[in-house]
């Protein structure tokens, strides 16, 4: 009867250990898929940016290509 008792405890024990890390792995992934957006928005505008900025000297290239 006692090793009974104990495996149960053990068992539930376990059964927690592996709840709480699956609560601090929920919270990084969410904290990761945060930082992961707000790069991908940085990206975005500097891409456009850049975009913005090559448009100007693509018209100089074409202009002085025609001469």
């Amino acid at each position: 009867m006692l090793w009974s008792m104990i495996a149960i405890a053990l068992g539930f024990a376990g059964i927690a250990v592996l709840g709480i890390l699956a609560v601090r792995v929920f919270a990084e992934v969410r904290r990761l898929a945060r930082q992961v957006e707000a790069t991908s928005g940085r990206i975005q505008r500097a891409a456009e940016d850049l975009e913005r900025a090559a448009v100007p000297l693509a018209s100089q290239m074409h202009e002085a290509g025609r001469d």
